[in-house]
């Protein structure tokens, strides 16, 4: 009996934290068709006071509170799963821990949309797998989850990032593998908490994507570049392109000639333009290798085009 593929990288990370059983409870896809759940009565109350346990059961809607590490913050458009769930009831358990020392609640780990729109699908009882899950687990879980359904704003997941190095210690490295992703990825989004909340709101709102957000960092006035590139409805190139002008501008206000080029720019010799060529080959890359006229002091400057390269190019210069 054939099962379905395994999402690649994120799978991996979920199955070491909690088992390929709660991998397919928390994030598999919906069965095609609907299989029941839900034991009798008794079992339910013997199940909930025992041990934490695999297998699914049922609980009142009501015992089931939102996961305090739900790196998620927007649950907007949810109606169609409430339909699904009118028409074919809760396939997919909740993962669930116990909350604190109280005999009658759990807090959500993973499966909080579902169970917002159990709520709204007029619910009386949802289906649970029940664990003990650390914090750290939690997060990482919540954060795995609504990757692998795209359902995470960059924002989110960047403060969910920054929550686990703040929180738990974790290094980048161990984020990206932990999530499936590249460093680099890890890296780049983090870097969007260092635009204004304002933008980051845009970002959140769909208004920006996730790229546009990158091409802002660190330009003189990102906010009025975003609300442009909304106005204008421009592509990141566009915005990237747009913030170049604006990186040059203080320079032609501080009186720099934009005459005709020095004789140093357009007579290289041909042992410098070896130099670029074997730059360029090594790094990937355009190079431009200028000499200042001091003795041997020379400038190279390196176009790199988003942060991925970046990283790239600090990858290979302190390999060691």
């Amino acid at each position: 009996m054939s099962q379905p593929p395994k999402p690649r990288g994120l799978g991996r990370g979920l199955s070491a934290l909690l088992g390929d059983d709660e991998v397919a409870a928390a994030v598999a896809p919906p069965p095609p068709a609907p299989t029941p759940v839900a034991p009798p009565e008794p079992v339910v109350r013997e199940v909930a006071s025992a041990a934490p346990s695999r297998t699914p059961f049922t609980l009142p809607i009501g015992q089931l509170k939102p996961g305090k590490m739900q790196p998620r913050t927007s649950f907007e458009g949810i109606q169609q799963l409430v339909e699904s769930i009118k028409e074919f009831g809760l396939l997919q358990p909740i993962l669930v821990r116990p909350l604190g020392d109280s005999a009658d609640a759990y807090e959500i780990v993973a499966g909080e949309r579902r169970w917002r729109a159990a709520q709204l699908a007029q619910l009386h009882d949802v289906p649970v797998v029940l664990r003990t899950i650390t914090d750290q687990d939690a997060l990482q879980i919540g954060l795995i989850e609504n990757l692998q359904r795209s359902d995470l704003t960059a924002i989110d997941e960047a403060k969910g990032y920054q929550r686990l190095i703040a929180d738990f210690k974790q290094t980048q490295e161990e984020i990206a593998r932990t999530m499936g992703k590249s460093r680099p990825h890890v890296a780049n989004t983090l870097r969007l908490l260092d635009l204004p909340s304002t933008i980051q709101e845009m970002i959140k709102d769909g208004d920006l994507t996730a790229g546009h957000g990158r091409a802002l960092i660190g330009l003189p006035d990102p906010l009025a570049l975003a609300r442009r590139a909304i106005d204008e409805k421009l592509s990141v190139r566009d915005l990237e392109k747009l913030g170049g002008e604006e990186k040059q501008t203080p320079q032609r206000k501080g009186g720099k000639p934009n005459g005709k080029a020095s004789s140093t720019d357009s007579a290289k010799s041909a042992d410098t333009r070896a130099l670029e060529k074997r730059i360029e080959e090594a790094l990937g890359l355009k190079a431009d290798l200028k000499l200042r006229g001091l003795g041997e002091q020379s400038l190279l400057t390196l176009e790199i085009r988003d942060f991925d390269q970046l990283d790239t190019v600090v990858a290979k210069l302190t390999r060691r």
